[in-house]
């Protein structure tokens, strides 16, 4: 399978699926995110293995993610970004932003979506706004699914 490396000091991001620590993205999401909490191991799985997935790690130790949910061609949704807390602050989220949004695949898109609550500014320096018309956007949260629900102001968060 074919994966890409990027590196910075003693930090690699890498596309590579078998190195990614599934257990330890899963234990992010579902306990310390505000939007994927109590999200269950098989659903992350499914989720990564149905996107482009960013390793960040420092040595072999996985220390941030970041997903892509996209058709390749005209759209693109930034989902699931994290740094862990001890690991914040030395510019890492930027670098893993940047890596993802430069992926070859990823070029020439006509849109990027992501969700945030907190994290405006980081995204602002990539190019992301606030959506213009709101009203032209629509979303359906099925109750039934198999996530615990975000509470309201937290829904799109890092998804």
């Amino acid at each position: 399978m074919v994966y890409n490396e990027w590196q910075r000091g003693d930090c690699t991001i890498s596309t590579e699926r078998a190195r990614l620590d599934l257990h330890a993205i899963h234990e992010f999401l579902s306990t310390k995110s505000y939007w994927a909490r109590g999200r269950s191991f098989e659903l992350v799985q499914r989720a990564v293995e149905n996107s482009l997935p960013f390793g960040l790690y420092r040595g072999a130790r996985q220390i941030g993610f970041a997903r892509v949910v996209t058709d390749y061609a005209t759209f693109a949704w930034l989902a699931d970004v994290y740094v862990l807390d001890e690991f914040r602050g030395e510019g890492l989220g930027k670098w893993l932003v940047e890596v993802t949004l430069s992926h070859s695949e990823l070029q020439n898109l006509r849109r990027w979506i992501l969700g945030t609550r907190d994290a405006h500014e980081l995204y602002r320096h990539f190019g992301f706004v606030e959506v213009e018309r709101p009203e032209f956007y629509m979303h359906r949260m099925d109750a039934g699914a198999a996530s615990t629900p975000a509470p309201p102001e937290a829904t799109g968060g890092g998804e």
